[in-house]
């Protein structure tokens, strides 16, 4: 199994494909896993990085406290670890917030970013009270029943839901709580006017919850366009992985250098 050791921390990772590389990151309890579509299809064209965030998965136990800049150094020292100087960074949910992170940090390391279901900050009282949710089960250890929840409302088939079931069980609670509670508090709206760098928004038109952010994002943002994909809600890389794959395809093909 591919790892890279970062700081004390063995990070699983995967890489399938050729050429312009894209990088994908996971929202909480989550694996690489859930990028399968995309690894399958996106492979036939491009360079398809994925990577179990600390704690996650494959990913070991992190003694650092997890935070976003800290997985956006992880991700430039694995972007280092495979020669890339530059790629696509890809987040869905709250990883598109760590892909906004990247995008700011490690500017002369993007070629541009697509936000799956993304956010800048967390402002509505409905999102906040599921993650904290969410973070209590974490730290009682009820991973088991989060990782059911979770792999329940992401994948579309029984096989599928027991294999993303099995590698979130492998996860650890505490970084898990960790990466809940920072999405809480972090907010980079008022710096996303320094984001250059051509940024796609993707998101399913029945998740009305996200309206706002997806405005937020699209107003504040320098250089964006957004895509809503019809009959869905949040869960795009899995139920929505057709018309997902041909917006990421077309995006890049248009922006690559």
């Amino acid at each position: 199994m591919p790892f890279i050791m970062v700081n004390g921390c063995k990070l699983y990772f995967t890489v399938q494909g050729q050429g312009t590389p894209l990088l994908f990151i996971h929202p909480p309890v989550l694996t690489h896993f859930n990028f399968e579509h995309q690894m399958k299809e996106l492979s036939k064209y491009f360079r398809i990085i994925t990577f179990d965030i600390r704690g996650h998965g494959r990913s070991s136990f992190s003694r650092q406290p997890l935070t976003y800049p800290l997985i956006a150094e992880d991700m430039k020292h694995l972007l280092d670890h495979l020669n890339i100087q530059k790629a696509f960074v890809c987040g869905y949910s709250t990883g598109g917030s760590i892909a906004l992170e990247f995008l700011l940090a490690q500017t002369d390391r993007a070629l541009g970013g697509i936000l799956i279901s993304g956010l800048s900050e967390v402002n509505d009282w409905i999102l906040k009270n599921k993650i904290v949710l969410a973070m209590t089960l974490a730290k009682l250890k009820a991973l088991s029943v989060l990782a059911l929840y979770i792999s329940g409302t992401n994948m579309d088939t029984r096989s599928s839901f027991w294999k993303m079931v099995k590698e979130e069980r492998k996860g650890t609670a505490q970084n898990i709580a960790e990466y809940y509670r920072y999405s809480l508090s972090y907010n980079c709206t008022n710096k996303l006017e320094k984001i250059k760098q051509p940024i796609l928004l993707i998101y399913g038109q029945g998740d009305k919850g996200f309206y706002r952010y997806a405005k937020l994002l699209h107003d504040k943002l320098p250089q964006n366009e957004l895509k809503w994909i019809p009959h869905v809600k949040h869960q795009l890389p899995t139920k929505a992985a057709l018309k997902l794959n041909g917006l990421i395809k077309q995006f890049i093909d248009t922006h690559k250098k």
